[in-house]
């Protein structure tokens, strides 16, 4: 009798322990698996066919995947890269208010580095800045530069003067609270008052202190048309006189009559830097038009003293006059926005700020001015005058050919010079209508890969993701290798294309069909998910003792 009790005791215990090991193994082994696609690694390397395992954000395995997963892909037919990263993103004001920076994600960003005209905050509250983006949650992972212009107006003001050794100290004090707060380093922004009051001498001693916890020196250079080279040397010799890297911001040679000789004559200052031990490298967009303020067309002793004092010069006839006259003269410490821009022919107006001049947008200064019986420099300044915040233009410039010679220099990398938006499929942040805040990175491939074949789409995703991780120092990200964080564009190269134009510029882009961040997807089928997957990119001086 004993024996028959325990043979189906026995018997139960072997079913209970069989469906345990069931379950066990259908238990999903992956977050994610990415299937049958040709993944590039980012470093230049060919394609391979292979699936991609995600686990808890991070990439597990790399090969043939048989175990189940919660979700998966089939990327059959399309290339599954790295995510791509913006090395000159706008974005740091507005992700605060909207996260979800669906223009970015959905031209296949994952990462960005801002900050060209510093933190949206002052130094001491960067750290509950970065704080608050991990709280409310953003779609890509980002990082910021401190601008050394934040420190220079929160001491000297907008004066055209140099700093005194007490308020320098005071300067290097506030830079130093932004490094020790995550801060990526430090930027200038040459061309713009008050910006441009800081002397060459005044920027190494500021980025020394950058240098110290291991931060870069960031610029938009002094000058980008027919001063470019000397421009270019000074931001060489900053970063080589304080010890640090230097990233020469949206390079371009923004003048005519340099056209296909001054962008190589650029390159050849660069490697030469970096020839003698100078850790320098630089940035672009893939457009013939850059984008600023309309008051860039406006010599820059006049905003000595602040917007106030500009207002008054502009509405002192003496003193307009002067201004027009060294439109053509030239004025120490300005660029001519005018003469890079071919003149008033090649300055459209983007965005009046009024809506009494917003008929305007779209036309050219000189078309304006005819209209307007106006010289075209007052038709410009009035503009300005009534704009109910920044007028902005876009400015035709540059040449394809020297697009195409930046691109191929192997230090180059991409950066957008855009924002987020903070409402889908409108402006970004900077108030600027152009095609580079939507189609930036699809354009690089669809265009100057496929199309032109100025890049292999190797080098040309080497570009988006390893170089630019590698050359900022972002651990475990821009590769597509086991155990860096899941940050993967995955795209249809027949079908990528930029859709956005200066006549459509908030068109999104064709062929990104999945954008992943940390292991989450945030675009699926080429919409946002609503995922806020995103983290902040902390500088080195967060771990700095």
């Amino acid at each position: 009798m004993a024996s028959r009790i325990v043979r189906p005791i026995v018997l139960v215990s072997l079913v209970v322990v069989g469906a345990a090991v069931t379950a066990v193994a259908q238990e999903p082994a992956y977050d994610l698996v990415i299937r049958h696609g040709r993944v590039l690694d980012g470093h230049g390397n060919p394609w391979i066919l292979a699936d991609v395992g995600v686990r808890a954000g991070r990439i597990v395995k790399i090969g043939r995947i048989t175990g189940p997963a919660t979700r998966e892909i089939d990327a059959t037919g399309r290339y599954v890269s790295p995510g791509w990263i913006d090395m000159m993103d706008q974005s740091g004001a507005v992700l605060p208010k909207n996260g979800l920076a669906e223009n970015k994600v959905r031209e296949g960003v994952t990462s960005a580095i801002g900050g060209e005209g510093g933190t949206p905050v002052p130094a001491g509250q960067v750290a509950e800045y970065f704080r608050g983006l991990e709280q409310t949650g953003i779609s890509i992972n980002f990082g910021t530069y401190f601008s050394e212009t934040q420190a220079r107006v929160a001491v000297v003001g907008r004066d055209a003067r140099a700093p005194t050794a007490e308020e320098l100290e005071r300067m290097q004090a506030i830079l130093d609270t932004a490094m020790r707060a995550g801060a990526m380093g430090m930027t200038t922004a040459l061309i713009y008052p008050p910006s441009s009051y800081s002397t060459t001498n005044e920027l190494v001693e500021m980025a020394k202190v950058a240098a110290r916890y291991g931060g870069h020196y960031a610029s938009h250079i002094r000058g980008e048309g027919k001063e470019l080279l000397t421009a270019i040397d000074e931001a060489i010799s900053i970063g080589e006189q304080a010890g640090m890297p230097v990233e020469i911001f949206h390079l371009k040679a923004a003048y005519q009559p340099g056209w296909g000789t001054l962008m190589r004559a650029a390159g050849a200052h660069i490697e030469a830097a970096r020839a003698r031990g100078v850790d320098v490298a630089a940035d672009l967009y893939p457009y013939t038009a850059g984008g600023t303020g309309l008051e860039a067309t406006i010599p820059s002793w006049a905003f000595d003293g602040g917007l106030d004092s500009l207002r008054a010069r502009l509405n002192d006839p003496k003193i307009r006059a002067r201004l027009k006259r060294e439109t053509k003269t030239g004025s120490p410490g300005w660029w001519n926005i005018i003469e890079a821009a071919g003149g008033w022919r090649g300055v459209v107006l983007g965005n009046a700020r009024n809506p009494d001049n917003a008929k305007w947008e779209g036309k050219s200064l000189s078309v304006i001015a005819r209209a307007l019986h106006k010289d075209p420099r007052d038709a410009a300044w009035d503009l300005v005058l009534e704009g109910q915040g920044r007028v902005v233009a876009i400015y035709h410039m540059m040449s394809e050919g020297d697009i195409k010679t930046a691109l191929r220099f192997p230090w180059t990398s991409i950066g957008s010079d855009a924002g987020a938006a903070l409402q889908a499929g409108a402006l970004d942040q900077t108030g600027l209508p152009h095609p580079r805040s939507y189609g930036t990175f699809p354009r690089i491939i669809a265009k100057y890969v496929r199309d032109e074949k100025v890049l292999t789409l190797t080098d040309a995703i080497r570009k988006m993701t390893s170089w630019p991780a590698t050359r900022m120092r972002i651990a475990e990200r821009g590769s597509i290798q086991v155990g860096y964080w899941a940050d993967i564009t995955i795209f249809d190269y027949d079908h990528i294309q930029d859709l956005s134009t200066y006549e459509k510029p908030f068109e999104y882009p064709a062929g990104i069909d999945y954008v992943i961040v940390n292991g989450q997807i945030v675009v699926d089928h080429g919409t946002h998910t609503g995922a806020r997957a995103g983290k902040v990119i902390y500088g080195p001086g967060l771990a700095a003792p």
